[in-house]
């Protein structure tokens, strides 16, 4: 199978620049697994469209204000006295190596190499709050940064990073992105893009399932580099994904087993949530789960058995995208990529809003 096999052509004005107006609020395509039909709803109504006893799966990592911007210092003196600074280098943390060790997306990367350090500033300081060197340079502008000691990190991501927002998003980001482009119910820091199909959760909306007898448990996946990286492969035999940390906390594990022993349904919220499911899956065993922590790289592709996702709540995906044809595998083993190009010519014709900041779509 070919990745130009999940291509499909969407317009412009259909990639959400911003989110909608009132959280919840968004448009929701229903999928039926089981006929390959749907309809349109909306996400305010998931309250009423799962089932008691079913179990849904919150992918619960936050996101951190990881777009940095910085001056090379060799040419830091000429930088600070211009009144209009140019070669500014944008760095994009993807995933924490160690405690001052991270990779990073660079760019302008070719000018960024092994041993350079790079200064990091608050806006109108002389003085950079964070200094970083390059421990390794690989292709497509994937760089290792060692920081220098602060004695905040944290503190300073956060007065100087800004969200990082999707690149088919054309503008800068805001202060509402901090709140819009994080779910409500994020505790983890660590993720370098929003988990985005959980963006549409409100607190009233996650009481209601409660309320009506959803089981609400959370995994952690910290979503790295594979996210901003294009598929470069043309087969999708030969795609390989970037490993992400993940955590299984010991309340999931229990509520996972339960749940497939009493043959209740399991709804994943995001892809980043069925791909930790899944990989949990196949490295048990088919044993119970165990809660645990580890790494996943895992790939799902059309033909994939799924184990343990019964039901997947995700946002629409960029075309010939590793989140496509996980939906598509999902859809259905034999059609499904027929079934989902179908339904997303649907949601294109009736002006879903496309990508992060947009419309969703729940396949039961």
């Amino acid at each position: 199978m070919l990745v130009s096999d999940f291509n499909f052509d969407l317009p412009e004005e259909l990639i959400a620049q911003s989110p909608p107006a009132i959280r919840g609020s968004s448009r929701m395509l229903l999928f039926d697994r089981a006929t390959g039909q749907y309809h349109d709803n909306f996400f305010r109504n998931i309250p009423q469209i799962l089932k008691p006893g079913d179990l849904l799966i919150l992918n619960d990592s936050r996101v951190l204000p990881a777009r940095l911007y910085a001056t090379r210092a060799r040419s830091h003196q000429t930088q600070q006295s211009s009144p209009n600074p140019t070669g500014r280098i944008e760095v994009l943390l993807t995933q924490q190596l160690a405690v001052n060790d991270w990779t990073a997306l660079v760019r302008p990367s070719r000018k960024i190499q092994l041993g350079e350090r790079l200064l990091f500033h608050a806006p109108n300081e002389a003085n950079p709050l964070l200094e970083a060197e390059i421990l390794s340079a690989s292709e497509f502008g994937e760089r290792t940064l060692r920081f220098s000691p602060a004695p905040d990190f944290s503190a300073i991501l956060n007065k100087i990073g800004h969200m990082p927002l999707p690149p088919y998003i054309h503008r800068e980001d805001s202060d509402a992105d901090r709140d819009r482009y994080q779910t409500v119910f994020s505790q983890e820091s660590g993720s370098a893009a929003a988990p985005t199909a959980g963006l549409h959760f409100t607190p009233k909306i996650l009481a209601q399932l409660k309320q009506n007898g959803i089981q609400i448990e959370t995994i952690t996946l910290h979503v790295g580099l594979g996210t901003f990286q294009p598929v470069r492969a043309e087969k999708l035999s030969d795609i390989r994904l970037h490993a992400e940390h993940y955590t299984l906390p010991p309340a999931t594990a229990e509520a996972i087993n339960a749940a497939l022993n009493d043959g209740r349904r399991i709804i994943a919220t995001g892809t980043t949530t069925t791909r930790t499911l899944e990989h949990c899956a196949q490295t048990s065993g088919g044993d119970r789960l165990t809660p645990h922590t580890g790494q996943t790289s895992i790939f799902i592709q059309p033909g994939h058995r799924f184990m343990i996702v019964k039901g997947l709540l995700t946002n629409f995906h960029l075309p010939q995208s590793t989140l496509l044809m996980l939906v598509s595998a999902f859809a259905g083993s034999q059609t499904g990529k027929e079934l989902v190009l179908s339904a997303y010519a649907h949601a294109i014709r009736e002006k879903y809003q496309f990508f992060s900041y947009g419309d969703c779509m729940l396949l039961l």
